[in-house]
């Protein structure tokens, strides 16, 4: 995974994003798509993105909207193959607290069909906390020891990769933001994109990689919802959801070859 910068490649639509984000482009095996423009919508009625009505967050992790933004639907798809990379791009970006959440769900069928319904999304990347807990707390601005702070500033992209050998077929692709800057006041920013996985891969996550959203996480938990400026507390951060799925593993021919 990466981050990269992106000056002058999206631009942002209102000065009302200026607190809060939302994804406004993407770079797929290597092509860019732009994103929905929620804010002049006419300029953007074909796109892989699915619709968003806003830049604000959603605060409750049971919430409807926290599945797509409130997104349902969208007019394009991007294929992608196994092991090629998708990128989201925040046009802005403010919080330097949080995970980076990125999910896939597989349709049953044809993307005008999918709502993303049931216990079928997998994370296939997750960025969280990497400070040391004497110098750099969860709540430490400068530096900040999350990943989310590389995308600070705006126009910048998150890079993850499609798991190796991932079966065929039409998927949602899920970023999601989780800002913990204010104590006892998660804010979520989830977005999604539809896109084919190409190729002849048969592997698919079991049932422990899988849940539902809402329904991954509770508004409760101790990653979701806790007191970033208490130092006393510990200053280690689990990704709420389950295990990242990295695909099938390769055989030892593909490791000599």
């Amino acid at each position: 995974m990466l981050f990269t910068s992106l000056f002058g490649t999206v631009a942002v639509y209102a000065a009302g994003a200026a607190a809060h984000g939302a994804v406004t482009g993407y770079v797929i095996a290597g092509k860019s798509y732009p994103g929905y423009q929620g804010f002049s919508p006419g300029n953007s009625k074909n796109v892989i993105q699915r619709q968003w009505p806003d830049y604000n967050p959603i605060m409750s992790v049971t919430d409807a909207k926290i599945r797509c933004n409130g997104g349902t639907s969208a007019t394009l798809n991007a294929s992608v193959a196994p092991g090629e990379s998708v990128a989201a791009i925040w046009g802005q970006w403010t919080h330097s607290q949080g995970p980076i959440l990125v999910w896939l769900y597989k349709c049953a069928g044809a993307f005008t069909s999918c709502d993303g319904s049931g216990a079928g999304w997998f994370k296939i990347d997750e960025a969280g906390f990497h400070g040391d807990g004497t110098k750099v707390f969860l709540d430490t601005e400068t530096p900040s020891g999350w990943d989310i702070a590389k995308l600070v500033g705006g126009n910048k992209q998150w890079a993850s990769t499609i798991p190796a050998g991932l079966a065929p077929g039409n998927y949602l692709l899920r970023h999601e933001l989780i800002a913990l800057h204010q104590a006892n006041t998660p804010q979520f920013y989830p977005e999604c994109a539809q896109i084919v996985v190409t190729g002849s891969g048969s592997a698919q996550p079991d049932a422990s990689y899988k849940t539902s959203i809402p329904g991954y996480a509770k508004q409760s938990d101790p990653n979701i919802k806790f007191n970033i400026n208490d130092h006393t507390l510990p200053q280690k951060y689990v990704c709420p959801g389950p295990a990242v799925y990295k695909g099938a593993a390769k055989t030892a021919r593909e490791f000599s070859a």
